[in-house]
């Protein structure tokens, strides 16, 4: 059970944050429920989108399907059963196909995974757990696959959902219909469970 209601998006009164919210039910179908309670805070609510924009640039280098696969993996690392949902729903979006996301819990030894996808895995998942676990070791491996620039990009999603899996854990925010379904769908075989979320 949600901890703080989402307002509706007719409650936003900053015009840069209604035309972002009107953005997302254009492009995704919904205003996300974090969304929707941080716009009690109008600066908050903004520099989040700003960063989350940065993150997601199309213009990056890094995939942003797979990008979409490192903020599930983070998110697992965390536990926020939202934000594995909702990463879930935009993996797709961004190309990548079911049977991807349904192996995630198992890319260690799935063949869907190649060996540059799964170091950058392993490094979301250790960045992060708390406390950090990202060792030397696995950070020489993982410039062995990927540049400084892409490691940026990386640890940005990081970094990102790091901020949003506090957020809808801390508030227990309530999935929406589409990442509920898909949570369901495609993440309950690695023991997804909506839990608070609903």
């Amino acid at each position: 059970m949600t901890r703080m209601e989402p307002l509706p998006i007719e409650a936003c009164e900053d015009p840069e944050l209604r035309a972002t919210m009107e953005h997302f039910v254009k492009t995704l179908g919904f205003v996300p429920n974090s969304l929707l309670t941080m716009q009690r805070v109008p600066a908050i609510a903004n520099a989040t989108v700003q960063f989350n924009r940065a993150v997601f640039a199309p213009d990056g280098r890094v995939d942003l399907g797979f990008k979409r696969l490192i903020a599930n993996a983070a998110s697992a690392a965390a536990g926020c059963q939202y934000c594995r949902a909702h990463t879930a729903v935009s993996a797709g979006r961004h190309g990548i196909e079911d049977e991807k996301i349904a192996a995630l819990h198992e890319y260690r030894t799935s063949d869907l995974f190649s060996d540059r996808e799964r170091v950058a895995i392993d490094y979301a998942m250790a960045a992060a757990s708390v406390p950090n676990a990202v060792t030397d070791e696995l950070y020489d491996s993982l410039t062995g696959h990927w540049d400084e620039e892409e490691i940026v990009e990386l640890l940005g999603v990081v970094c990102m959902f790091g901020v949003f899996n506090r957020w809808n854990d801390s508030m227990a925010t309530p999935l929406e219909e589409e990442p509920l379904e898909v949570g369901d769908r495609l993440l309950g075989p690695a023991r997804w469970t909506a839990g608070k979320h609903v």
